[in-house]
């Protein structure tokens, strides 16, 4: 369905806001820049800015969810051209470390929303960070041809993995550690995969 012309004039606004808060992140940091100063780059009102940003971590959601539908168009891709699901996953947590690796100290911020204490906030985070539906997709032909444990749901398992990436990610963005953000999430991934996988000879 087209948009109306004051649909695409918001949309157009809020692409605005957008692009300044990001480009004042990343010369400013995060927590060096106000809704002011996002306001005053992208040519609104602070109480305009509040319209479409009803906080300043919000923006850093529109950016969490826009690498995450990157990277589920990018699972898809793979998985359509026949690409084994584990590489799959391996290569996509590449992608999302280089991200990171790139935004580092755009994650913190961003992590921290998920386990906002205010439930609304952490609520919207959650379903702006999709990212355990990434890891669903790519395990799915797994799940399908039942070689994941069957004790755990699809989704129990997509969750405990996506949870994982945001703790180490978030830890290493945070502290640092003697290892990239790579090493880091393939000892963990290697870990819960292991962990996934059904034993030879049982059932789970």
């Amino acid at each position: 369905m087209e948009l109306s012309l004051r649909e695409r004039q918001k949309e157009r606004r809020r692409s605005e806001i957008y692009e300044a808060a990001i480009a004042l992140f990343k010369e400013c940091g995060f927590e060096n820049t106000t809704a002011t100063e996002i306001a005053r780059a992208s040519g609104v009102s602070r109480g305009t800015f509040f319209n479409y940003y009803p906080y300043k971590e919000a923006v850093l959601l529109d950016y969490g969810s826009l690498v995450v539908e990157q990277l589920q168009a990018e699972a898809g891709r793979r998985l359509d051209e026949g690409q084994p699901p584990l590489q799959v996953l391996y290569d996509i947590w590449s992608l999302l470390a280089d991200e990171n690796t790139r935004e580092r100290d755009l994650f913190p911020p961003l992590a921290y929303e998920v386990m906002n204490p205010n439930p609304e906030r952490a609520q919207t985070a959650y379903r702006a960070l999709r990212l355990s539906g990434v890891v669903e997709l790519i395990l799915r032909p797994l799940h399908d041809a039942g070689e994941l444990r069957s004790d755990l749901s699809l989704a129990r398992m997509s969750n405990l993995i996506a949870d994982t990436y945001l703790l180490v990610a978030l830890r290493w963005s945070a502290y640092g550690t003697g290892r990239s953000l790579h090493d880091e999430l393939r000892l963990s991934l290697d870990l819960l995969l292991t962990g996934a996988l059904k034993r030879q000879g049982t059932g789970s």
